[in-house]
């Protein structure tokens, strides 16, 4: 097999074997725990710009479906693993995953000693990293990496957004949601349409009079990949949606724009919350939940706890006390960082989908 080299920016370097597409990616490294939905991960748009690590020992045992996607193509800049299954177990996969990488020409590295990387990651933090199966000097590999810009700061949803508004769900349905696209996930789509909704899905730099126009019974801010700081235009598209007074909804990247709306401040995590069994307590009924995250930014939370009379804290993690959701107070509005949709992941959240739809009525 041919070999590959893994380059962090802080010139730690793993050794493994080349997988996927032959090449040289760049981006910021990051790790997911979760056990299976790898391939709902690959397509998820908040990972843009991100390069995956894969905790679970095997990835590519169940093969890849085509129907199993959150987006029209993978999103990730490359993964890494321990064992990169190219035989699948799945009678109905329609692929194996090197098949499915070398379509979308991904590249990838496998046979790296992931509890270390994973370790060394949780100690040092999130960082720009480099896989190469066509390079092995270390200087131009550095120097490759030198040119690949920070995460913090990048502007990203408009990478991925939809190009034009488009629909889902039953035109005669009693409620009508505008979704503004940052990076969404069709299983957030899914959910509402499962919920006799109608959607219109708009970019995300389209026009508040654009999606007015389009007379909504509410408002969705969705997920999506890059710093929220660097989206001005998305914060004052929502102080517009909040100003309208209708039922306002935003899930990860929209709960981060949802709080820079009304003048609270976000950062960047250490290296992130990632997986599909982070546990969430819901201050307002006391009970916990175990939900699917995927984000590297968060708002701040001293900011949240100074402002009682502008904010209320509704979900923290009780892995780290991060606030987890929020509710504006005075305003038909709410948010959470992670994915109620899961896909994948459990579904203990799923009512908040109820809980918007409740607010329409």
């Amino acid at each position: 097999m041919k070999k590959a080299t893994l380059l962090l920016e802080d010139g730690t370097v793993f050794h493994g074997q080349a997988a996927g597409h032959p090449g040289t990616t760049t981006g910021e490294i990051c790790f997911n725990t979760g056990m299976t939905g790898y391939q709902e991960i690959f397509t998820d748009p908040s990972y843009f710009g991100q390069i995956l690590t894969a905790t679970n020992v095997h990835i590519g045992n169940y093969g890849i479906k085509n129907d199993e996607i959150e987006s029209e193509s993978i999103k990730i800049a490359g993964f890494i693993c321990r064992n990169f299954n190219v035989a699948y177990s799945r009678q109905r996969a329609d692929k194996s995953i090197q098949d499915y990488f070398e379509a979308e020409k991904l590249v990838a590295i496998e046979d790296v000693d992931t509890r270390a990387l994973v370790q060394h990651i949780r100690t040092s933090g999130a960082m720009n990293c480099i896989i190469s199966s066509e390079i092995d000097d270390l200087d131009e590999l550095k120097k490759r990496l030198r040119e690949t810009p920070p995460m913090a700061g990048l502007e990203l949803s408009s990478q991925v957004t939809t190009k034009i508004p488009y629909y889902m769900g039953n035109p005669d349905a009693p409620r009508r949601i505008a979704v503004v696209d940052f990076g969404v996930k069709k299983n957030i789509l899914r959910c509402f349409a499962e919920r006799n909704c109608y959607l219109k899905v708009f970019p995300a730099r389209s026009s508040f009079e654009e999606i007015k126009a389009w007379n909504p019974d509410g408002y969705f801010l969705s997920n999506g990949p890059g710093d929220p700081a660097s989206m001005d235009y998305a914060v004052e598209l929502t102080q517009k949606m909040l100003n309208d007074e209708k039922p306002l909804f935003g899930i990860c990247l929209g709960q981060q724009i949802l709080a820079r709306a009304v003048g609270l401040p976000t950062y960047k995590l250490h290296h992130g919350h990632r997986g599909i069994n982070h546990p969430v307590k819901n201050l307002l009924t006391g009970r916990g939940e175990i939900t699917s995250q995927n984000h590297g930014f968060g708002v701040l939370e001293q900011a949240v706890y100074d402002s009682p009379s502008l904010v209320e804290p509704t979900h923290i993690n009780l892995n780290d006390n991060t606030v987890e959701g929020i509710r504006i107070k005075n305003k038909p509005a709410f948010s959470v960082q992670y994915h109620p949709e899961a896909s994948p992941g459990p579904h203990d959240a799923r009512y908040l989908f109820d809980q918007f739809l409740d607010m329409l009525t």
